[in-house]
């Protein structure tokens, strides 16, 4: 996205939550901030990265949507690994 006439400042921000255990909440989440207002969504029980602004949604194609559903799918993945990783080191089984 291009922002052509910016003017002021923004912040921008990602957070991801990975939990394991048996639980209901999805196992990874991705949510995208921009000046606290949420305009990204994606968690491991659906599968797809969403727009949740309409500003979002009309600048950006179905492409673009594809793209961050496999990056989000792929860091998924990675922090899957490291929950793994850092229960072996702690010696946790759950």
């Amino acid at each position: 996205m291009l922002c052509i006439l910016c003017t002021g400042t923004h912040s921008l921000k990602y957070f991801y939550t990975a939990v394991s255990g048996d639980i209901s909440f999805p196992e990874y989440t991705a949510v995208g901030l921009v000046d606290e207002g949420q305009f990204y969504y994606f968690d491991s029980d659906t599968k797809v990265a969403v727009g949740k602004t309409e500003w979002i949604r009309q600048n950006e194609g179905a492409d673009y949507w594809d793209s961050e559903t496999q990056i989000a799918i792929g860091t998924h993945q990675v922090f899957k690994n490291n929950i793994q990783v850092a229960k072996e080191r702690f010696n946790q089984s759950q």
